[in-house]
């Protein structure tokens, strides 16, 4: 895991989009403004790494597609949190966003109050499918500091130690460079 700052400028630009765009466009389980807001900046900060700009919502749906490198498509999730990550966490996937044709996660973890971006590492679609866990929307979860909450969607999980590790942007774009 590597953690960079996260810049003003990306955080109101973002703020921006989501007051412009809404980026909620699934049948169910939008995300709130919040939400939203938290996965465009963990979107923003990993494109501006990548040298791809930041994210614009004026071309509508990416259809989970947030960056292409490498040749590989990559979907970048982000979970806003309060705490500082730690190799137990868990990282939540809507099963509903699971048909998008993306063949790279990229995992990440907002610091709300620090403003900091946590990448916590990367797994191919494959891998994913073999190491996750499946929750169905009701089911009761309970966090890495025993507080519990109910999944309001199908849902998936995977934890940062299933995740490939990776310690810089130079090595998470060098080890994406190597996938077959």
């Amino acid at each position: 895991m590597f953690t960079v700052s996260v810049d003003s400028h990306i955080i109101e630009h973002c703020k921006a989009m989501v007051a412009k765009h809404d980026f909620g466009k699934r049948f169910t389980a939008n995300g709130t403004k919040e939400q939203q807001l938290t996965g465009l900046i963990g979107q923003s900060v990993i494109m501006e790494l990548f040298d791809k700009g930041y994210v614009d919502g004026s071309s509508g749906f990416d259809e989970g597609v947030d960056l292409v490198y490498a040749n590989k498509t990559i979907d970048v999730k982000t979970m806003g949190r309060t705490t500082t990550v730690k190799s137990g966490y868990t990282n939540n996937f809507l099963k509903l966003q699971d048909y998008f044709k993306t063949e790279i996660y990229i995992f990440c973890s907002y610091h709300k109050i620090k403003q900091v971006l946590t990448v916590c590492g990367w797994i191919s679609k494959d891998e994913f499918i073999k190491k996750r866990r499946f929750y169905p929307k009701g089911s009761t979860r309970t966090r890495f500091d025993k507080t519990t909450f109910t999944t309001f969607a199908d849902l998936y999980e995977i934890d940062n130690k299933d995740l490939n590790n990776v310690n810089s942007i130079t090595d998470l774009k060098k080890q994406l460079i190597t996938i077959k």
